[in-house]
Order: C-alpha cells, then structure tokens, then sequence
C-alpha cells in the first residue's frame, strides 16, 4: 500500500491541540482495544449480526479517524456502510484486509510512540 499508515500531519495536530502524553496514552488504549474491536468484527460476521458488524466497524473508523489512520477508516467506513451486504454473504476478505491495516497502522503508531 502506497499511502501512510497514519497521515503524520493528522497526528501531529492532535499532539498539538491533546498533548503529547496524552495521545501516547490514546495509542496505547488502541493499541490495547484494537484487536479487540476486530475480533468483535469478525465474531459479528461469523454469528450473522449485523447491528454488531456495524458498531465494530463505527468504532475502528472512529479510531482510525482520531490518528490519521486514514485507509483504515475508509476501510471500516466502507464495512459500516455496507455491513449488512457483507454479513449475509459472509464475506471474509474485507474483514482480513482491515485486520492487515490495523497491523500496519499498530505497527506505525508504536513507532511514532516511541519516537
């Protein structure tokens, strides 16, 4: 993937406008909730409940949003969105590529946090 995981001018601003111990603390309560929200997703998706799919995936956008994880929530939004569609089919593949980006963007959010 071409873009960023986290669009750093994004971040930068909220370190601004939060402080930076505090949004070190914001990353680490995602880094933290983050698997937890996509293992809700793919319980929801499993369990054919679609009000659930959808909640998860309005929270990893809104997650996602905060930091400037800009594809990840363009993903999730795009999952909220069409979440009935994608649980009647019972379609994985969405599902796993938002998992691969909220790794990527685990990954770039540890590393900004210890910069």
């Amino acid at each position: 993937m071409s873009e960023p995981a986290i669009d750093i001018d994004t971040f930068r601003g909220l370190e601004d406008t939060a402080g930076a111990e505090f949004v070190a603390e914001l990353v680490d309560a995602f880094l933290d909730e983050a698997p937890k929200m996509l293992a809700a997703l793919q319980a929801a998706l499993a369990g054919g409940d679609v009000d659930a799919f959808r909640r998860a995936a309005h929270s990893l956008k809104s997650n996602g949003l905060t930091f400037g994880a800009m594809a990840l929530a363009a993903m999730a939004r795009e999952l909220e969105l069409s979440a009935g569609d994608v649980v009647q089919r019972g379609d994985t593949a969405p599902v796993d590529a938002l998992a691969a980006e909220q790794a990527r963007v685990g990954a770039t959010l540890r590393d900004l946090r210890h910069a």
